[in-house]
């Protein structure tokens, strides 16, 4: 429990750290976007403000995931950081989709820009967002992966500008600005619904691994005496700890302490999973499953 709270802890400090960093810089960006007259500095501001408020909402649920269990929520308040992935695939697709409408039209009218001014802020933002990137990457959980597709749609977009920036310094091309805009908002856009399709299916309890669900039957199966496993469900908190359930059925007697040798067989086998929670029920073999006619 003790090393869940310390990642916890530093999950919240990254996400904090990455939020004021990025809410500062969005202000640079719309002051930057109006004195530069470009249209991809102003997209990125906005699509820049939108992951300000959901780096933000992120870091709240983060802290509030860390509170403990009680009577009401008995799972304790992981899922709230799934839910704040969630919430942040929505408001990237969102942005990736204002941005196509703001780049598209330019391809047919596009516009020459201060290419100085873009280049200075091209610099300043692949090193804010660079360095924001970086940091958030170390994390592990559900949501700090769909916050680094964030700043990695950031990263990318700040390197077009500064492609876009070098090249039209000395080339009257200014169709490359919404183009480039356009391919990297669409690449991100890919690999963000594939994340959020994957945040759907664990708030659906689908079985986060089907890999490890099939490995921890094949292992349960092998213990001496255990002949079949059914009601075997495995699903995710949070993508990360995940809670599995069973009932195993044995063969034979649970006399003369079998009982309890069968209990730390079971808990010897299931120990290298570090599951966050499992609830096992043994049954014989003649007896009657009460939850069969709800299977």
């Amino acid at each position: 429990m003790h090393n869940h709270n310390s990642q916890d802890e530093t999950s919240s400090r990254r996400i904090g750290l990455v939020f004021l960093l990025n809410l500062g810089f969005t202000i640079i960006e719309f002051i930057g976007g109006l004195l530069t007259n470009s249209t991809a500095i102003m997209a990125d501001a906005v699509h820049d403000l939108g992951d300000s408020l959901s780096l933000g909402s992120a870091w709240l649920l983060s802290r509030w995931g860390q509170k403990t269990a009680n009577n009401e929520f008995t799972y304790g308040y992981r899922r709230l950081t799934l839910f704040g992935a969630f919430l942040n695939s929505i408001v990237l697709i969102a942005g990736s989709i204002w941005v196509l409408t703001q780049a598209i039209p330019r391809l047919s009218e596009p516009v020459m820009p201060v290419t100085e001014g873009m280049l200075a802020l091209a610099i300043l933002g692949v090193t804010i967002n660079g360095f924001a990137a970086y940091r958030i990457s170390k994390g592990s959980t559900m949501n700090e992966k769909v916050l680094n597709w964030h700043l990695l749609e950031d990263v990318l977009g700040w390197i077009a500008v500064l492609v876009v920036s070098v090249i039209l310094q000395f080339v009257d091309w200014p169709i490359l600005d919404p183009l480039l805009s356009v391919g990297f908002t669409l690449f991100i856009l890919f690999n963000v619904i594939r994340n959020f399709w994957a945040t759907g299916k664990i708030f659906l309890q689908a079985v986060p691994d089907k890999n490890l669900h099939d490995e921890i039957r094949h292992k349960l199966l092998h213990i001496d005496g255990i002949s079949d496993i059914h009601h075997q469900h495995l699903w995710s908190l949070d993508g990360e700890q995940h809670v599995l359930t069973a009932h195993l059925v044995i063969e034979g007697s649970l006399e003369n302490g079998r009982y309890n040798s069968m209990k730390d067989s079971v808990a010897e086998t299931l120990k290298p999973f570090s599951l966050a929670h499992t609830t096992i029920e043994i049954e014989l073999k003649q007896e009657y499953c009460r939850d069969e006619s709800a299977h």
